[in-house]
């Protein structure tokens, strides 16, 4: 068997051919078009019969040619960058360019064998792709309201705006106060207020459609106290496909939920894990927080393990590992709805 490594680009991608041992057998660079990667599959075909793709995880580069390896009928895994940097530490020889990447890639293949294999886009990129799409219009109103804020206090440092600048009724508020006076500060003013009533209306807009595709795509996690559909949202769309993942505590490391072991003299113990995904880690963070306050078995677990000596952090972060295996129930009992909205 061999495996084939795909260094991805914006313009090029260059795959290296490894055997079993990890030896370099040949290379080529290619463009990025489907055109091209035809070309790239009748090249992988001639160098052996029994062969694996094995791709850098970054899939704003790769989608395309893990769209058509896969349309062939390859073998198509994603190797995550981390393991690409320690594998090239460990070489014999120094330096970085696209060959070196890609033998990299095609040597973590060959070292890791559980690593998850391709597959094309579902509803949970669609997911995605909007929610991403509601956060950045929410950043840049964020940003907005900084700079209006800033224009207000210079027009009249007495006045006080409103505290949430988010709503309909303040930016009337604000206009109101624009209509009294004149120059060109109070005129960029009116723009930005203009502006972020047009945000905020599309933001609005979003979240209507986020919530109407999750209540018809993930009841069971919308059942989960605390759970929004824009957190939900954000769930379904980082995990990308919950059944990629072999088990709950797969996907507790996942989220970064899941303690790490740290022994030192002679003492086992645990520690916060700070690796993971950190957008699924704070959406469960979001759901304890709510849970905390207002669920009583959420309540009842935090206060046994404070009255055990554990501290406020600590029982939290031990509800988010609890947490997290109800996400994943949740989420493996939704999957048949997004299988068959998919092929929908």
């Amino acid at each position: 068997m061999i495996v084939i490594g795909i260094d991805a680009h914006k313009r090029t991608h260059t795959a290296v051919v490894a055997d079993q041992n990890g030896s370099q057998l040949s290379t080529r660079t290619i463009r990025t078009t489907s055109k091209d990667h035809l070309a790239l599959l009748r090249w992988g075909a001639e160098q052996c019969d029994d062969r694996m793709w094995a791709i850098e995880d970054c899939r704003h580069l790769s989608r395309r040619l893990e769209r058509d390896l896969l349309a062939a009928g390859e073998r198509v895994v994603r190797v995550p960058p981390k393991l690409m940097a320690n594998v090239r530490n460990g070489a014999r020889t120094y330096g970085k360019s696209d060959p070196i990447d890609a033998l990299a890639v095609a040597r973590a293949a060959l070292r890791e064998p559980n690593l998850p294999e391709a597959r094309l886009d579902g509803m949970e990129r669609e997911v995605r792709l909007l929610v991403d799409h509601r956060d950045d219009l929410v950043a840049e109103r964020t940003r907005i309201i900084g700079r209006l804020r800033w224009h207000l206090h210079e027009l009249d440092p007495g006045w006080t705006p409103p505290k949430r600048l988010d709503r309909a009724s303040a930016y009337d508020k604000v206009e109101a106060f624009l209509s009294e006076l004149s120059g060109l500060v109070s005129d960029l003013a009116a723009r930005l207020v203009d502006h972020l009533r047009r945000l905020t209306v599309e933001i609005k807009e979003l979240a209507t459609e986020i919530t109407t595709r999750i209540t018809v795509l993930a009841p069971s996690l919308l059942a989960i106290p605390g759970c929004a559909p824009l957190t939900a949202a954000k769930l379904i769309g980082e995990t990308a496909g919950v059944d990629r993942f072999r088990s709950k505590d797969a996907f507790a490391r996942h989220n970064g939920t899941a303690p790490l072991p740290v022994w030192s003299s002679n003492r086992a113990r645990h520690r916060l894990s700070r690796t993971g995904n950190r957008r699924l880690n704070a959406a469960i963070h979001i759901i304890a927080l709510t849970q905390a306050h207002c669920h009583d078995d959420a309540r009842a677990l935090l206060s046994r393990r404070k009255a055990n000596g554990d501290g406020g952090m600590e029982a939290l972060r031990i509800l988010k590992r609890r947490l997290s295996d109800v996400v994943y129930r949740a989420m493996l009992a939704d999957r048949p709805l997004m299988g068959s909205a998919t092929a929908a």
